[in-house]
């Protein structure tokens, strides 16, 4: 009789090795610190490396002072290969992707133009750059993996226009376009890559409003949540390590909303 695993042993990454793009945000800090915080050896990434470093030095867990920072800008292909390439050479293993980066614009449909447009596209390019090298990698090491795209409420719904208007620029049209496009690929990858042991599914958090977002526009957002509030960056620590420990081992391709109950409406 095979003996199951407890609560404590799926959810554990001792020994396992992650990598989260865009660490030092509104939310990737959060996804850091609770990979480091269930057991992982965690690598941040960001454009500047001094800043990566410093914020993965601060990162605790059972491989505390083992945490490091790469320089990364995945709008560029060369940047995303070096960075890997640093990676695998001084952690020797990737198990844990975490596509959480992203560059944001602050432009609306009004005025957008398409090479902006094209740019804030090149976010899910980066996605797939990085997702691939991960795929190849635990296919050569006959090793399974776990990826884990950001995508965002707004990738399965509309936005709320009255949240907005009088007090700042609609949302995005690119980033809703992004965010669909997160949501699709994790599924596409997903069946292509399950037979590799590689596990692609995507996280959407709801309403998560960083420190600038305008007041009025958050109380907007409230009072429309089911919950009547806004989420906390602590709220996704536990979904992000569930998606990439063995808890999820069974699942792939799909999409776990965060979003106090938004897109139940």
């Amino acid at each position: 009789m095979t003996t199951m695993k407890t609560i404590s042993q799926l959810f554990d990454l001792t020994g396992r090795t992650a990598l989260v793009t865009g660490a030092r945000g509104h939310l990737g800090r959060a996804f850091a610190e609770a990979l480091a915080e269930a057991g992982a050896k965690v690598v941040v990434s960001s454009r500047q490396r001094a800043q990566a470093e410093e914020f993965a030095g601060s990162l605790g867990g059972a491989a505390a002072g083992q945490h490091f920072g790469v320089e990364l800008d995945q709008q560029e292909e060369s940047s995303i290969t070096a960075a890997f390439s640093e990676l695998l050479g001084r952690a020797g293993r990737l198990d844990v992707l975490i596509n959480n980066a992203h560059e944001p614009l602050g432009v609306d449909w009004r005025t957008v133009t398409g090479e902006q447009f094209q740019q804030q596209l090149g976010n899910l390019t980066g996605y797939f750059l990085l997702s691939r090298l991960l795929r190849d990698h635990a296919v050569s090491c006959s090793r399974g993996a776990s990826i884990v795209m950001l995508g965002s409420m707004y990738g399965v719904v509309g936005s709320y226009p009255q949240a907005y208007e009088g007090i700042c620029i609609a949302s995005p049209a690119p980033y809703h376009a992004l965010k669909g496009g997160v949501v699709q690929l994790t599924r596409h990858l997903a069946v292509y890559w399950a037979a590799d042991g590689v596990r692609v599914n995507c996280l959407s958090p709801g309403p998560f409003p960083g420190p600038a977002a305008p007041p009025e526009m958050v109380e907007r957002l409230r009072q429309r949540s089911p919950l009547g509030r806004m989420g906390r960056p602590e709220e996704l620590k536990g979904a992000v390590v569930f998606l990439a420990s063995d808890a999820s081992s069974y699942v792939t391709g799909q999409n776990l909303l965060v979003d106090g109950g938004w897109t139940a409406w």
